[in-house]
């Protein structure tokens, strides 16, 4: 057993020694530390513009670094966060191959490095750049921009450029470009002059560009029209390329147009047609331009044909009424000398989105098919929003009681003629007022006639009829509110009145409050607005009862009855057993109401006429402050509220303590109990008469 234990201890022994070898190795290592060095670098292939995303760490906590292409180009100078280098940047001017991008811990002196292999790039533009709608036109020469970027450092190019005509003729021109010392080189030529015999732009259609076949492509448009949409206001310019003096029919066909006439080219074999009046009532839609040979040789492949649009001017019509208020649903109908052009209904916002063309409208806009406004506009590239005001008025209602007091929630139902609606119901808002938008002051050129009810809570107070409209803003009317007398009684539980009661009315909707007494017989009257109050009342500061009643003329004599008021209330201190504890003193308090007693030999403390509730009860014996006992009890009836003091037990007219009462009942009980044990003991053992 004790070799077992040893060879334990051993093994023990020499584990701890193998695990604190370990912790000393550890603690030997070099603590490790960032350092310089580029963690990603996408992409490392591109042409001369190519986004290049880095990352990268820096020993240098929120140090200073900077991204060098070639060890020399400053490409960023900015600060770590933390350790980390996280930038984007572009790839500078260079030549084709392989280039360094380093990033430098200024700091420390410390650099990573990584590889980019910059590739050749070439492109093709047309110059001059013409913005839309602008259109090069047939006999127009273009310049071809040729441009290459990332090639070998002063090397000649040779350049073959082609360029292939609608008509599929190619044509090209041989030119050479020239790197620099950052391998961007460029080169221009003029088409169709710098190209190979025969090279024109007298086809209607695309110019193909292709560089050196593949390498790089582009194209430029080439049509009769010098625009592709035009404007009344705008003048048409045609222009197409045949023989010298040759006699040509033009012909332009679209919506409500055919017209055609016939012109003749120059020596140097141009048509040229300029009309700046032809599209000046020209509708929206799509034209098309047909030029053709009538007299010479001509006939081209493809034909000159192509297609020009009048695209009209995006123009909003807002509907208002005379307040400048939005009118929804309004049926326009949009004219132009005399024609109809458009037929619409405004949207729920008021507004009407149409396309119309440069010159003068004339807007009508209907409400129930009655003419309520007219607009004359004039539409151009700089006005092309219009407010359309309608002949409608605001009936504008205010309410207010016989004092003035204005009334919020009064119901406002208008119809036509002796109809109201309770679906058109209006409430008046917080100011007492209510407007009924966009009203029709004449249908048919007779004045309508308006009928308008007035209630509140359901009771109608006012009736006011053949409201007629003025073509105006606004239309104000003011109505009365009327009073009448409020009564109400206050009795206790036994229909017993109440005096001297504080009754206060507060209408539920606010801004309305009234208070009085109740007399001798219990009745209060309040001259009352028509509403609905909440009413409550007060004796002595607390409240005794409350209630909600709707006040009209049906409704003005109400009883409310306080069943808390004018309680008998007793209070029976007892102990233990529920024997009474006379000589205690008893607190009995309510917001507003505090008395006090002392019981007497039934442990009874009675408090007459008091108001009920919740009330809160307090027990203390004689010279205490703070009370024995504290509790809550809710009466609403007459009645007697039992107090159980179970610590204390009335014993011959003495009060004594519980627990002490039970100590002494258990002694004396073990005082017999020992006592009968001695008797039965003794008489056990007593010696029998016959034993001398």
């Amino acid at each position: 057993m004790i070799k077992l234990w040893y060879r334990r201890a051993e093994s023990l022994a020499c584990l701890l020694l193998i695990l604190t070898s370990a912790f000393a190795a550890v603690s030997l290592l070099p603590a490790v530390k960032a350092e310089t060095a580029i963690i990603e670098m996408t992409p490392n292939l591109g042409n001369i513009g190519t986004t290049i995303h880095l990352r990268a760490n820096i020993t240098s906590a929120n140090g200073t670094y900077q991204i060098l292409w070639d060890n020399s180009v400053l490409i960023s100078n900015a600060s770590a966060v933390d350790n980390l280098v996280n930038a984007s940047f572009t790839v500078p001017p260079s030549t084709s191959g392989n280039h360094t991008v380093m990033v430098f811990d200024v700091a420390k002196g410390e650099n990573a490095t990584s590889n980019f292999t910059v590739s050749t790039a070439y492109s093709v533009d047309v110059l001059p750049e013409l913005a839309p709608p602008t259109q090069r036109q047939e006999g127009d020469a273009f310049l071809i921009f040729l441009n290459m970027t990332g090639g070998e450092q002063g090397k000649t190019n040779a350049a073959n450029i082609t360029v292939k005509a609608p008509n599929n003729a190619s044509y090209t021109s041989l030119g050479a470009i020239t790197t620099g010392n950052d391998g961007n080189g460029t080169l221009i030529v003029n088409y169709p002059g710098d190209f190979s015999p025969g090279a024109n732009t007298n086809f209607t259609g695309e110019y193909g560009i292709s560089f050196n076949d593949t390498v790089a492509t582009g194209v430029s448009l080439v049509v009769m029209t010098n625009s592709s949409e035009y404007h009344r206001n705008q003048a048409l310019d045609i222009k197409a390329v045949y023989g010298p003096s040759e006699n040509v029919a033009l012909t332009i066909i679209g919506q409500d147009m055919n017209y055609s006439t016939s012109l003749t080219a120059t020596v140097s074999g141009i048509v040229h047609y300029v009309n700046s009046t032809l599209l000046s009532n020209a509708s929206i839609g799509t034209y098309t331009v047909n030029v053709t040979s009538v007299s010479g040789p001509t006939r081209k492949d493809p034909p000159d044909f192509q297609s020009f649009t009048v695209p009209g001017f995006n123009v909003s019509i807002m509907t208002k009424n005379l307040a400048k208020e939005l009118v929804p649903n309004a049926t326009l109908e949009i004219y132009q000398n005399l024609n109809s052009l458009y037929n619409m209904t405004a949207d729920v916002g008021g507004l009407a989105n149409l396309t119309l063309e440069a010159g003068g409208y004339v807007c009508y806009a209907f409400i129930r098919d009655q003419d309520v406004g007219t607009l004359a506009f004039e539409v151009n590239e700089t006005s092309t929003a219009f407010d359309l005001y309608c002949n409608l008025t605001n009936f504008r209602v205010t309410v207010a009681d016989e004092d003035g007091v204005l009334m919020t929630d009064v119901e406002l139902a208008l119809g036509e003629g002796n109809q109201t609606s309770t679906a058109d119901v209006n409430p008046t808002d917080v100011n007492g007022t209510s407007v009924i938008h966009s009203l029709l002051p004449t249908l048919n050129n007779v004045p309508i006639d308006y009928a308008l009810n007035a209630s509140r809570y359901g009771t109608q107070f006012n009736a006011t009829a053949f409201l007629h409209m003025p073509i105006a803003d606004y239309y104000d009317l003011r109505i009365v509110c009327p009073k009448m007398d409020l009564q109400i009684n206050v009795t206790n539980a036994n229909g017993q009145p109440i005096s001297n009661a504080i009754v206060n009315a507060s209408e539920l909707k606010g801004g309305l409050f009234y208070s009085n007494i109740t007399s001798a017989s219990g009745i209060v009257t309040m001259h009352s607005t028509l509403g609905r109050y909440l009413i409550q009342v007060y004796a002595n500061g607390i409240q005794l009862n409350e209630t909600i009643v709707d006040l009209n003329e049906t409704t003005v004599n109400n009883t409310i009855i306080c069943g808390l008021y004018g309680l008998d209330v007793s209070v029976r201190v007892v102990d233990y057993f529920g024997q009474p504890i006379p000589n205690v003193n008893v607190t009995l308090q309510r917001t507003g109401y505090q008395s006090s007693g002392v019981s007497g030999a039934d442990g009874l403390v009675p408090f007459p006429s008091i108001v009920g509730g919740k009330l809160e009860l307090a027990v203390r014996f004689g010279g205490q402050s703070e009370p024995f006992v504290a509790t809550t009890a809710f009466v609403d009836k007459t009645t007697t509220v039992e107090i159980r003091i179970d610590q204390y037990v009335m014993l011959a007219g003495m009060l004594v303590e519980t627990g002490q009462l039970v100590t002494v009942i258990m002694v004396v009980l073990a005082v017999v109990f020992v006592l009968c044990l001695e008797v039965y003991r003794r008489r056990r053992h007593r010696p029998r008469e016959n034993e001398s």
